[in-house]
């Protein structure tokens, strides 16, 4: 004989198996949708990361150096904001330049700052080289805005500087066959790249080194 109330027991034992299922099954749907939120998030902010790094900062668009007694004694470096880039404050970029042997560390000095926006007789001849090594001048050639002043260097979209580093001061000068390389690290975005090799030979007072 089965009683009434142990059918009543099983129903409710079977109810019980059934409630846990339903709520393990939102703990779990719960633990994946927000998993989900937060990996939606992280990809969305990981990408615009990489967007902002890859379109902002400094792009370096020419590397010219100038000899002197078969050294190259100054270096001109031209580089231009990328076109996502916001302002670049140059008081915060820096210069990092080395020839395997010996890296310098360069910050602009607003005593070397040269309005060349109306043409220059002789660029080498600027009064933008400084004598310090840790210091590098300005030679600004497009500045629509007249935001790049001596003594807030801000440059933005459409803006053109050169960088003008004395290498007789740094390296007292740079010998034939010589490997270089450093960066132009701004504030926030990607860095310029600065890699080139010194001619082993040339009849030229100015040569180009990077393009």
């Amino acid at each position: 004989m089965i009683r009434s109330n142990t059918w009543g027991s099983v129903g409710i034992g079977t109810l019980i198996v059934f409630i846990a299922f339903v709520l393990v099954a939102g703990f779990a749907a719960f633990v994946i949708i927000q998993t989900g939120s937060i990996l939606e998030i992280q990809s969305t902010q990981t990408g615009s990361e990489t967007i902002s790094d890859v379109s902002t900062g400094i792009e370096i668009s020419r590397i010219q150096g100038h000899y002197s007694s078969s050294l190259i004694d100054k270096l001109v470096i031209t580089i231009t904001p990328r076109y996502g880039s916001p302002n670049i404050n140059m008081m915060n970029t820096m210069v990092e330049i080395s020839n395997t042997s010996v890296k310098c560390i360069m910050n602009y000095s607003s005593t070397y700052w040269v309005d060349g926006t109306s043409g220059l007789s002789d660029l080498f001849s600027a009064q933008a080289f400084s004598p310090i090594p840790a210091h590098y001048g300005l030679i600004i050639l497009k500045d629509a805005d007249s935001s790049c002043l001596a003594s807030t260097p801000m440059i933005n979209r459409g803006d053109s500087v050169m960088l003008a580093l004395n290498m007789s001061s740094a390296f007292n000068g740079l010998d034939k066959n010589l490997n270089m390389f450093g960066h132009v690290i701004p504030e926030n975005g990607m860095w310029g790249i600065i890699e080139f090799r010194t001619p082993s030979a040339t009849a030229d007072v100015v040569v180009t080194l990077q393009d």
